[in-house]
Formats: C-alpha cells, sequence, structure tokens
C-alpha cells in the first residue's frame, strides 16, 4: 500500500514563491509605515523579512528551517517588547490584506490564509495606549 499524504497548505499554494511575494509585497508597505518601520531594530529590513518567510513557510508545512535556526516561534513572547496596540494591529493588516490580494489565490486559500493572519495579528496586541 502507497501512502499519498495529501499536499500542504504550502504546497498547494504554490511554495516559496508564494510566500516570498507575500512577505515582499508587505514589506514594501511596512518601510514607507511611519508606526510600524520603527519597531524594526534593523535599518535594513531584509532580516526581517527572512524570519518572516521562514515563520510563514514552516506554520503552512513548509522547510522547519525557522525552528532549527531559531527555536520555537513563541510569537507573543517575541513581540512582547514591542509597542502592538489596535492601531498597529489595523496597519500591519492593511499591508497584509493588500500582499495576500496580490497573491490571485483561490477563495478557500485565501480565505484559509487570511483567517490565520487576522487571529495571528490579533494575538499580539498587548497594549491599548496610543503610539508613543
Amino acid at each position: 500500500m502507497t501512502d499519498h499524504a495529501a499536499p500542504s497548505f504550502y504546497e498547494q499554494i504554490g511554495g516559496r514563491p508564494t510566500f516570498a511575494k507575500l512577505v515582499d509585497v508587505f514589506y514594501d508597505g511596512v518601510a514607507n509605515d511611519e508606526v510600524l518601520e520603527p519597531m524594526y531594530p534593523e535599518a535594513d529590513l531584509g532580516p526581517a523579512k527572512e524570519r518572516l518567510l521562514l515563520f510563514l513557510e514552516q506554520y503552512w508545512g513548509g522547510p522547519t528551517t525557522y525552528s532549527q535556526e531559531r527555536g520555537h516561534p513563541r510569537l507573543r513572547m517575541r513581540h512582547a517588547g514591542f509597542h502592538i496596540n489596535p492601531d498597529a494591529r489595523d496597519r500591519w493588516l492593511a499591508h497584509m490584506r493588500k500582499a495576500v490580494d496580490e497573491l490571485g489565490l483561490s477563495p478557500l486559500h485565501e480565505a484559509t490564509l487570511w483567517d490565520y493572519l487576522q487571529r495571528a495579528a490579533l494575538a499580539m496586541v498587548n497594549t491599548f495606549e496610543p503610539t508613543p
């Protein structure tokens, strides 16, 4: 009997090229966002782009490079030092919405990805104080 595992979500939507496009379009928006861009300690957003790409690939069934290089994701802990209020969340989601729209995914794949991104963004909110 042959084991025919269903392709992962990562494979279904096109693998690394799809996730790389998502991250590139997202960070194009972040680079020009007066609230989000200052949250990135590196002047070059390249390292942040690579971390997000590796995380998303792993989360959706692609290579496990993220955990091999950085350990468990621990998203809330890794973001705890940043001032993430509802405005920052909404800005993050607006840039991510544009990026998701540019992928041209099937309705089911788009809804699945967007649902996760919305839940992740909501979970990262750690203050209701205005942006300093």
